[in-house]
């Protein structure tokens, strides 16, 4: 065994997420499991809305914090499956952020908005809110992204979000 390759051990990380990957079916369209998580705050952060978007984004505010959970054991394809699908407008940053049943520091990667200036950037994202308006077409869209991600020429996730949020008619409501 102490002679086997490195990438056949490489090593796994924790993201903290905060928006649409709480959702366990969101996590399961992207990376065909649910890793086993936690409930965790990040702290000396915001979460915003952001105008036009259905998924919220995070910058550093001093004494805020973001409730959220960790996602544990996401392999090195995990990981790069979910920075293609945060695409460039976020920038994963290593951050600590403590779980909330045992207070315990955990060092953990996440996904923080790139333009901390962002005019678009208001109010609070609401997750129970965002379940009842917005998963089931953000389920789709996933799903969509996701088989996308396999072919040879791939769409980035803000273009797939864009092209398939152009045909969804968001008057819509809901079926009863």
């Amino acid at each position: 065994m102490g002679s086997s390759s490195p990438q056949y051990h490489s090593p796994v990380s924790n993201v903290f997420v905060y928006g649409s990957l709480q959702a366990d079916d969101i996590v399961r369209a992207l990376l065909s499991r649910v890793p086993p998580s936690f409930p965790a705050v990040l702290p000396n952060f915001q979460r915003f809305s952001i105008k036009g978007r259905v998924y919220p984004a995070i910058i550093p505010a001093e004494d805020k914090k973001v409730h959220g959970k960790v996602l544990l054991d996401i392999t090195p394809l995990e990981l790069h499956i979910l920075d293609v699908f945060e695409d460039d407008e976020y920038v994963r940053t290593a951050v600590d952020v403590f779980l909330e049943d045992s207070s315990e520091k955990l060092r953990v990667h996440t996904y923080v908005w790139e333009n901390k200036t962002d005019p678009d950037l208001h109010g609070e994202w609401d997750f129970e809110e965002w379940k009842l308006l917005h998963m089931k077409d953000f389920l789709k869209m996933t799903t969509e992204f996701r088989e996308e991600i396999e072919l040879p020429d791939p769409k980035t996730r803000v273009s797939t979000y864009e092209s398939f949020y152009k045909g969804v008619d968001n008057n819509n409501t809901p079926d009863s």
